[in-house]
């Protein structure tokens, strides 16, 4: 893990979507501009992994991109095979800033 890196063990909540538990040495930006970076990176990856949209609508005043990120808040996404307990979001910083992240079985 380098420095500008995210990794997060991807949790189920039964009936609710995911939680993210970042790993102790994960990097979560503070800039707007970069947690909104680091969300869409992570978004397109849940998606490619095939993560998809819980009925359940977001409350944008509660489950924010930073609670997200810092493992506070449930998020709305829902996989055909719910995450195991080895089942992590890893994002890596790029030369050009934005980060690239994509889902995958991990021992930490």
């Amino acid at each position: 893990m380098t420095a500008g890196d995210y990794i997060a063990r991807i949790v189920d909540v039964p009936d609710h979507g995911i939680r993210l538990e970042p790993a102790p040495d994960s990097t979560t930006p503070e800039q707007a501009n970069e947690v909104n970076l680091l969300g869409l990176a992570v978004a397109l990856a849940l998606g490619s992994a095939g993560y998809h949209h819980h009925p359940e609508p977001r409350d944008p005043e509660l489950q924010t991109l930073d609670a997200l990120l810092a493992g506070e808040v449930t998020m709305p996404w829902l996989s055909e095979d719910p995450a195991g307990e080895t089942t992590y979001i890893v994002c890596e910083s790029t030369s050009t800033g934005a980060p690239k992240c994509r889902v995958e079985q991990r021992q930490l």
